[in-house]
C-alpha cells in the first residue's frame, strides 16, 4: 500500500466515525486550526492560489525528492481543507501525488457539503498541488 493510499485509508475511518454532516465540517474546521502558521513572507501574490472564494497561499519546496507543502487561508474552513489536502500529500514523491487524484473527498462526503464556491475553492487548491508536483516532478528529472 502507499503512503497515499494509507492516508486515505486513514482519512475514511476518521469520517465514519461522523453520521451528520454537521460532525464532518466540525471536524474539518478543527482541522484548520491544527493547520501550522505559514510564513508571512511567503504569502505573496505568486503564492497566492486563484479562483478561491478566501484567500489561500500555497508553496511546495522539494525536501530530498518529497514535496513539503505550505498552506494558508484566511477562513477557517478553507485552513481545514488545506489540512485535509496536506494529511493526503504532504512529503510525498510528485510521481505519487500526480497518480493519486483525491477522490477519498467524494468518498468521505466531503463534496456535498461544500457550496460551489466552496467546491471550487477546493478544486483550484487541489490544481495547484498538482502544479507544484507537476514542476517539481520535471525538475527532478534529467533534462
Amino acid at each position: 500500500m502507499t503512503r497515499f493510499a494509507e492516508r486515505a485509508q486513514e482519512l475514511r475511518d476518521e469520517f465514519a466515525l461522523f453520521d451528520d454532516w454537521r460532525d464532518k465540517l466540525e471536524n474539518v474546521m478543527d482541522l484548520g486550526k491544527t493547520l501550522p502558521p505559514m510564513d508571512p513572507a511567503l504569502k505573496t501574490d505568486a503564492s497566492r492560489v486563484s479562483g478561491c472564494q478566501s484567500q489561500v497561499w500555497m508553496v511546495g519546496v522539494d525536501e530530498g525528492g518529497l514535496v513539503h507543502f505550505y498552506a494558508d487561508s484566511d477562513a477557517i474552513l478553507v485552513k481545514g481543507l488545506i489540512a485535509l489536502l496536506l494529511r493526503l500529500y504532504d512529503r510525498l514523491p510528485p510521481d505519487e501525488i500526480l497518480a493519486n487524484p483525491p477522490e477519498v473527498l467524494k468518498e468521505i462526503g466531503l463534496e456535498r457539503y461544500l457550496t460551489p464556491s466552496r467546491s471550487n475553492g477546493l478544486y483550484s487548491m487541489i490544481g495547484r498541488l498538482q502544479a507544484i508536483a507537476t514542476s517539481q516532478a520535471g525538475s527532478a528529472r534529467p533534462g
